[in-house]
């Protein structure tokens, strides 16, 4: 896995509660974008279940039904969470990775971002929406800076 979207933002309060905040909140904090939804149903809601090592990051559609979007690979409370992001769209072999750092700058935290392996998801796919990989990764930052300042306005 190598291209990457990274994404960076300041936010007011401890790497401990940013932590909680991106993780137990986060089917408060995730809106679905037209162009990054999860399926042709929308997003559902976000949830890690169970929260903690060895968890995995699901999603709940209107209808009831679930998705695994991926199996939680590091979980570290106030430093570090990494998870695998797999849409129902993707073939067996295709996978995306998302790694959330949390660092303390003075008295604030700085949340990154790193979503990664979409060089693995051909342009034709229907993620990528048949944008080229420079231009795909632009969008993609944005949505996700516009998801962590979103978490920020719900602390």
């Amino acid at each position: 896995m190598t291209a990457a979207v990274i994404v960076a933002l300041r936010i007011g309060v401890a790497p401990e509660v940013a932590f909680t905040a991106f993780t137990r909140d986060i089917g408060r904090w995730w809106k679905s974008h037209p162009l990054f939804q999860l399926s042709r149903r929308g997003d559902g809601v976000l949830r890690f279940d169970p929260a903690g090592p060895g968890g995995r990051l699901v999603t709940r559609f209107d209808d009831g039904k679930e998705w695994e979007i991926g199996a939680v690979h590091h979980w570290l409370p106030g430093e570090r969470l990494a998870f695998g992001w797999r849409l129902p769209s993707f073939k067996a072999d295709q996978a995306t990775e998302v790694d959330v750092r949390f660092e303390a700058v003075g008295d604030e935290t700085r949340v990154t971002v790193e979503h990664r392996g979409w060089d693995a998801i051909p342009q034709k796919h229907v993620a990528r929406h048949g944008f080229e990989l420079m231009l795909f990764q632009r969008r993609l930052g944005e949505f996700w800076r516009g998801l962590l300042k979103g978490m920020s306005e719900n602390l």
